[in-house]
């Protein structure tokens, strides 16, 4: 079913599916920059999602500020008011009548704002999912290069125009260089399940495995054949595989 969502002065929408049965899990999906929660069936949440309903768990996935049918611009959009986005999310997750567990799943900068939603909620959030989590972004940010622009990053501009026709925020590069986003993520003690392609050419490995080297209770799995969205031969059911039984043991 459709939700909505209020955040201060913004409304999120997103999709909600529970089971039939009175108490259940619950999996909370985030997606990456410029995405959506996964509205068409090729698309990678709209897939983890079914596999997830098909096993008796709730789902939750909703469209960030500025993305999808969600209110606000992309232009204001920054992973720090995608984390209060975030946090938004979870309180309506936290007052559905019948979960028991919640799971956090995050794909791009969607795995970014869910490991520090998970840190900063670690007694709440049962196990975490990252997929390509693109903590890079403030690697990126530092050098002056984001998404193939590059930029002074001494004197951040105020826009920067990128791909699809959509501007960035300054502020959102400028808040990217100070991210605590690996001493906040290492909050959160519970398992974690990290997920990479060998071929990603968006967000390099070494985002992963720095995730892996924060945490103390962590798997890190790396697919030959995958690049940033799974969509590479097998690597997306790999990918999904791995997410679910991680998830289900």
């Amino acid at each position: 079913m459709d939700v909505e969502i209020k955040r201060d002065n913004l409304t999120l929408r997103g999709t909600l599916v529970k089971p039939t049965a009175k108490s259940f899990d619950l999996v909370i999906l985030m997606h990456g920059f410029t995405s959506n929660r996964g509205i068409e069936p090729d698309q990678l949440l709209y897939q983890v999602a079914a596999r997830f309903e098909e096993k008796g768990l709730a789902t939750l996935r909703c469209d960030f500020n500025g993305h999808g049918q969600s209110d606000g611009r992309f232009e204001d959009m920054t992973v720090l008011n995608e984390i209060s986005d975030g946090k938004a999310i979870l309180d309506y997750a936290r007052k559905l009548s019948g979960v028991k567990n919640i799971y956090l799943l995050g794909h791009s900068q969607g795995g970014v704002v869910a490991s520090m939603l998970a840190g900063y909620y670690h007694e709440k959030i049962t196990k975490l999912v990252l997929m390509a989590p693109a903590a890079t972004l403030k690697d990126d940010a530092l050098k002056g290069s984001t998404q193939g622009y590059t930029y002074d990053p001494e004197n951040i501009p105020d826009q920067l125009p990128i791909k699809k026709g959509l501007t960035l925020g300054g502020f959102y590069l400028r808040t990217a260089q100070t991210l605590p986003i690996y001493e906040v993520a290492s909050q959160y003690q519970g398992p974690v399940c990290l997920i990479h392609g060998l071929k990603d050419t968006v967000v390099n490995k070494i985002a992963s495995q720095r995730y892996h080297d924060s945490y103390d209770n962590s798997g890190l799995h790396l697919i030959e054949d995958a690049d940033h969205g799974f969509s590479l031969g097998n690597s997306r059911q790999e990918a999904i595989d791995l997410a679910v039984n991680f998830i289900l043991k």
